[in-house]
């Protein structure tokens, strides 16, 4: 979910498709995915007895964290809780041609739970994971012209909160236009989207959904360097999103935030030659913006980390 001079959010992996390429980073995020579970309910069993309580089982189920993948990677803090997410995102490219580009989208999300802006300062580090979601997709680009793109994704998916073991089933769709503005030194792409994002949980049968529109601005400084063999430009976004159905985020103490609005403002590093993990074996983990952004509004506030086109 990132971009290039061309100004579209760039395609991750080589242009031909192979069934080995695609299988081989899914059975790598697999097994961090297993190892993740088992060391996350280890540490569970040494502190819940063998039974566990119906308090436990009965808790609000904070299934917010289904949207994980949609809200971005970051630290979210609200009246009531602190939680951090870390999004991994991977993409294939499965068909193109001088006008539209067809992808396989993927991110697993990893949710933290009491993690805040104090710890970071500090350098610690969540223990335990306390949910997961893993979100595949389609995505389909149209080159309407050198300025104007359109985009539009659907998604179905699987979560589980490892506190309440709980899981849920996850379902989004939307539709972008990205359009270059006419200014070549700063090189600015106005992001207008409209998306929807919803659950259901098989605690208690709960469903909860949210509509949203964002609309943004992405531009250069005309200032970038060399290193090695990248270019790496700053670049910096301004961006509002309006929730018609509201977000809703429960807390475990106080009321639940119902967030209808929120304004963010950041800065992401742009590189010219995507930044690749092959040397860890996720070849198809590649990122071409890295930044941070700070939201706020309708009762949330949000340390945002970018590893992708921040629109």
């Amino acid at each position: 979910m990132m971009m290039k001079q061309r100004q579209i959010i760039p395609l991750i992996g080589s242009s031909s498709f192979s069934y080995t390429r695609f299988l081989y980073p899914f059975s790598r995020v697999i097994s961090v995915t297993v190892l993740l579970i088992l060391g996350s309910n280890i540490s569970q069993a040494s502190e819940l007895s063998p039974a566990t309580s119906p308090e436990l089982i009965s808790e609000p189920d904070a299934s917010h964290y289904a949207f994980a993948n949609y809200l971005g990677s970051g630290i979210y803090r609200t009246s009531g809780q602190s939680a951090a997410v870390a999004n991994i995102p991977m993409g294939f490219e499965l068909d193109s041609a001088d006008d539209y580009v067809l992808k396989l989208r993927f991110t697993a999300s990893f949710g933290f739970f009491d993690y805040s802006f104090n710890d970071l300062p500090q350098g610690s580090f969540p223990n335990n994971v306390g949910t997961i979601t893993l979100t595949p997709g389609l995505e389909y680009h149209w080159l309407v012209d050198d300025q104007l793109t359109l985009e539009s994704y659907v998604d179905l998916g699987y979560g589980h909160n490892f506190s309440t073991y709980s899981h849920v089933g996850i379902f989004s769709t939307g539709i972008s236009a990205l359009y270059k503005l006419d200014a070549p030194l700063f090189t600015p792409v106005w992001v207008n989207r409209v998306y929807y994002a919803g659950y259901q949980s098989n605690q208690n049968d709960s469903t909860e959904g949210y509509s949203v529109f964002k609309t943004g601005i992405d531009f250069g400084v005309n200032y970038d360097w060399q290193w090695q063999d990248t270019l790496v430009a700053p670049r910096f976004f301004i961006a509002a999103h309006w929730y018609f159905d509201k977000l809703k985020f429960v807390t475990p103490v106080g009321n639940d935030v119902l967030t209808s609005y929120t304004y963010e403002i950041g800065t992401t590093l742009a590189f010219s030659k995507p930044i690749s993990f092959s040397a860890i074996g996720l070849d198809s983990v590649k990122i071409e913006h890295f930044g941070f952004s700070y939201q706020v509004g309708g009762g949330l506030k949000v340390w945002r980390l970018i590893f992708e086109f921040p629109l």
